[in-house]
This record gives structure tokens, sequence and C-alpha cells, in this order.
């Protein structure tokens, strides 16, 4: 499979890298955006103000975001270019908003209400059966993470290149993968974020009320207690508070995951068969290359929010 980067500049000129030495690209449920990191033999001698990041695997797309650093070093074999970029929803989490409690609140409004983000899009959802309250120093992610919450359950995740989503794909891909193409499989298990016990204040302040302990931490012998003054973002069912940070304490502590050779398209909630796992929303892919060639590892959660 060839990969290749496309970089725009500011001034609308575009910019073809084929010699890519190595990769990585990252997209998971948690990450609010698609990350890159890449080394490649520079074609070209002017690469000063990108402006655009887009990273093809075959024919598909896969990563159109912003250059957060680039390197550029020249010795006697060539110029050689070292670049990190994240997907264009990274832009969410960097702008705040006006704090204060907003009513009948969608999906669309939210992502269209605010600000103009070059390249994001999202789901198309307008129920404004709930609403978000916004804290001091929060983002648009943060809201956006408040409302799928309510309305969903699930986290948000990133679907595409830069599209939000806060349901799960209606009609994934599906991927079954055998022991005729799979290089490896495992479960990773990270148990460092995860909270014991949760104790939320009350309207006056007072503690004692609104009190949740989590089980799963408690048989891992983890004892880790965590006291936060009254949510207003969950106002009208303040039990949720709780639980949404109990849930969010224990986000990707148990992984299964397989790797195997090339890249098949997926994409976050695609489905995804092996060994006794059936049909498990994909919630991590990690696409690598080097001079060895490319493999991909996809990974489904099982925590709070994902595969219960």
């Amino acid at each position: 499979m060839n990969v290749r980067l496309v970089l725009i500049k500011t001034d609308g000129s575009q910019i073809t890298e084929n010699n890519i030495l190595s990769f990585t690209f990252r997209k998971e449920m948690y990450l609010a955006y698609t990350l890159l990191n890449a080394r490649f033999m520079a074609e070209n001698a002017d690469l000063s103000d990108i402006a655009q990041v887009l990273f093809y695997a075959g024919e598909k797309l896969i990563h159109h975001g912003l250059l957060d650093s680039a390197r550029l070093s020249r010795n006697e074999a060539g110029s050689f270019v070292s670049l990190s970029s994240r997907g264009f929803t990274s832009q969410l989490c960097q702008n705040q908003i006006e704090p204060g409690l907003v009513d009948n609140i969608s999906v669309n409004t939210l992502m269209d209400g605010y600000y103009a983000l070059p390249f994001v899009t999202h789901e198309d959802n307008s129920d404004t059966s709930s609403y978000i309250y916004i804290r001091n120093n929060s983002t648009m992610w943060d809201g956006i993470v408040n409302l799928s919450c309510k309305l969903t359950g699930i986290y948000p995740y990133i679907r595409g290149t830069n599209c939000v989503r806060i349901t799960d794909e209606q009609s994934p891909a599906s991927f079954t993968y055998t022991d005729d193409n799979i290089i490896e499989s495992g479960v990773d298990e990270e148990y460092k974020a995860l909270l014991s016990h949760f104790h939320m204040s009350d309207i006056n302040g007072d503690f004692g009320v609104y009190y949740l302990e989590n089980q799963s931490a408690l048989a891992h012998n983890i004892v880790r207690h965590k006291f936060f003054e009254l949510d207003m973002q969950f106002l009208y069912n303040p039990s949720q508070a709780l639980d949404y940070r109990s849930k969010y304490s224990s986000r990707a502590s148990k992984c299964c995951y397989v790797k195997y050779s090339g890249y098949n398209g997926e994409d976050l909630s695609d489905v995804m068969s092996f060994g006794e796992l059936e049909n498990v929303r994909i919630c991590r892919i990690i696409i690598h290359g080097d001079s060895n060639g490319i493999t991909t590892e996809t990974g489904t959660f099982f925590d709070g929010f994902r595969q219960q």
C-alpha cells in the first residue's frame, strides 16, 4: 500500500510528498482528534507556511489537520522532515465558550452556533431536549461531551477525518480477523486513572448526600477518593455527575486488540470480530509504517462507556 502526504500552504499551493520514511497514525474514542507523526525525505525545498496536512493510505484520506510542528534537516543524503499534526477537531478543545446555562441546545446548535472551525463537521442531530452548563474555562469539546453523555450515554468521538459523532454508526463496515492474517493479538489494561470513591457536595456545599463507589476499582484494591462541588452540568439529575466521573475514570481501562499487515480502511464505530469476540465496536486504530511495511492495530474498549 502506498501512503502520501499532501501539504497545502497558506497561499493555496500544494506539495505532495511520496517518500514517507516512517509514520504513526492514531485515532481512538477518547481522543478528540486524529493524530499523525511522520518523517519523509522532502522532494520540495520550501515547506514554510503549511496550513493543512492531509495523509492518504492508498486512496483513502485518513487525516486532515493542522501542522503542530515540523523540523527540516539536511545532510549529504538529502533533506528530511519530521512533522506532527492533529486533526482540525483539536480546535474544539482550544476554543472556550461563554459560561452559563444553555437550555434547549442540540448538537447542531452547539457545533454551528459558536465558531466556524475549518473542515470540522458533525452528526446531524437536532434533539433539543437537554441543556449544558458551561463552567469557567470550558471549551466547545467540554460542551459536546456533556451533551453526548446526556443524550446517548456514550462519549463523543471522531469519525472520518473531522466529523464529530455522539451516536454509533448505524451502518458500520464489518471486519473479521483470522489466524491467517493476524500478526499479534492481546489485551491492554490500564488502571492509573481509575477512581474508587466520588463525593459531591449539595447545593449548600455540604457533603454526604451524593456519593458513589466504583466497585471495579475496589476489586483491584484501588482506593482513590475524589471530592468536588455540585456539578451544575447535571443539576437536573445530580447522580449522573457521579456516574459520569466514574465511567470517565475507567476510560480505555481494558482494550482487546489485534494487529495485522496492511490497512483495510477501518474507522471508529465500525465492527470487528476475532477470537471469541464478535461484532464489537472498533474503539482504537493505530497505523504504523516504516521500512518493514505497514501494520494496523484495531482495538475495542471494555469500560464504563463501551462494550457493556
